[in-house]
């Protein structure tokens, strides 16, 4: 097994801790690496690669978290209602929500600090809302006008759009299906044919929701730190 670690700017200035990502495939035997250097390296491997999982697990690394690929065609992408885009005035709204709903996410303790986590997210979605990451931010709206969730999208290089962010704010209502909706329709508008989200493989409700609104399984890997 060969890896290289690619230093992380943007989340050791976030977190205040030096962070690497492991990469496969390429560089030095994973015990030639200088990963003292690093407080933490991530990395993520392909479930199917189980020689490269023993082997990381034999150098020290931790399963944190498992994630699967789902894929959606816009083909058939209809505009749902109550639909609008994220505006700066909506900004403390949806910062307050993202911190509340991804504490679960592999961005947790003990690798990550509750309140760290919490700003991470809650900082990604305003990005979104400007741009400065993720290219768009929709918002579905319950009846009163009201914002019930939110997406956010940004555009590959591959004829595909990516789900970032996305999150219910009122349950029951098919917000969910309306905001994958949303998010098929954008790609669309984009000419993308293509559409992807990823799930932690412990989220059955967005498991769910991703096969009733025609995604497919695409692929799954898992999440180790060290």
């Amino acid at each position: 097994m060969t890896a290289r670690i690619e230093p992380l700017p943007w989340e050791s200035e976030f977190f205040g801790i030096r962070c690497g990502r492991l990469i496969l495939d390429g560089g030095l035997p994973l015990s030639g690496l200088s990963m003292a250097e690093y407080a933490l390296v991530q990395a993520k491997v392909p479930a199917q690669r189980s020689a490269e999982l023993d082997a990381l697990s034999n150098g020290g690394f931790r399963l944190v978290d498992g994630e699967i690929d789902f894929l959606f065609s816009t083909d058939s992408a209809v505009r749902p209602a109550a639909i609008k885009i994220a505006r700066s005035d909506n900004i403390p709204l949806l910062r307050a929500a993202a911190a509340r709903l991804f504490v679960h996410s592999r961005f947790r303790p003990p690798w990550f600090k509750l309140d760290d986590c919490q700003r991470f997210y809650a900082c990604w979605i305003e990005n979104a809302v400007t741009g400065c990451f993720d290219d768009q931010c929709l918002l579905a709206l319950d009846h009163s006008g009201d914002i019930a969730g939110f997406v956010s999208l940004r555009r590959l290089d591959d004829d595909t759009a990516r789900v970032g962010l996305l999150g219910a704010l009122i349950s029951g209502q098919g917000t969910g299906q309306r905001l994958i909706g949303a998010a098929l329709d954008w790609a669309r508008a984009q000419r993308l044919s293509r559409l992807r989200v990823a799930t932690q493989t412990s989220n059955l409700a967005a498991m769910r929701l991703y096969t009733r609104c025609g995604g497919v399984p695409d692929g799954s890997s898992w999440w180790l730190y060290r």
